[in-house]
Parts: structure tokens; sequence; C-alpha cells
């Protein structure tokens, strides 16, 4: 279960984030929040596939905030904001750079956070 820790911690700092985002726009959390999760949860799990692939060979390390954070980090975003706009759900630039933000403030904030106390 352990090996799996960091990957639950992103997949729910990836819900809490649009969970926040449904809330703070008045639409109904629960009733659509599938709809805004599944863009940036197949981001996160083809960042982490990457990062995977990127550490082949040596020792991965998902709590690492280089290289793994920042991919995982920069697929769930590029990801997230591609699946939405082919299935048609709004990119508009400020939402991108608030995503941006929060996503690094969330995905890349506990990792930091880890490796200030190691």
């Amino acid at each position: 279960m352990r090996r799996f820790a960091p990957f639950l911690v992103d997949a729910l700092l990836v819900i809490v984030f649009c969970a926040i985002g449904r809330r703070s726009h008045d639409e109904a959390v629960l009733a659509g929040l599938l709809k805004t999760v599944w863009p940036f949860g197949i981001g996160l799990l083809i960042g982490w596939a990457v990062a995977v692939f990127i550490a082949r060979g040596a020792r991965f390390d998902a709590t690492a905030l280089w290289p793994s954070g920042i991919v995982i980090w920069a697929c769930t975003l590029v990801g997230g904001m591609l699946l939405r706009a082919v299935s048609g759900q709004g990119v508009a630039v400020s939402f991108v750079i608030v995503a941006a933000g929060v996503l690094a403030l969330f995905l890349l904030g506990w990792r930091a956070a880890i490796r200030a106390l190691r």
C-alpha cells in the first residue's frame, strides 16, 4: 500500500482541486464532479506513466520534485486542458493560469514538504 500512497495523494488532490473549482463557481460539486475530474485524472495517469518511463533503469522516486513531481504536474495540467478542450469544456486563459498555480501548489507542495522534513 505504501507504494501507492503518492499516487493516491495526487489523485485526492486533483479531486479536491476540481471540487474547489466547482464550488467557487456555484456548481453542484458532487453532481458534476466526475465531468470536471476526468480530464485531469487522465492527465495525472499520463503524468505518472511518463515519470515512471523517464526513471526506467533508475530507482523511481514518486516523492521527488524533479523529475517526478514536475512531470506529473505538467502532464496533469496540459493533459487536463487538452482533454477539456476536445470535450467542449472551457479552457479560458485565466482558468489555465489558476489551474497551473493550484495544481503546482497541490502536486508539488506536498513533495516539497516531504523533502523539507527529511
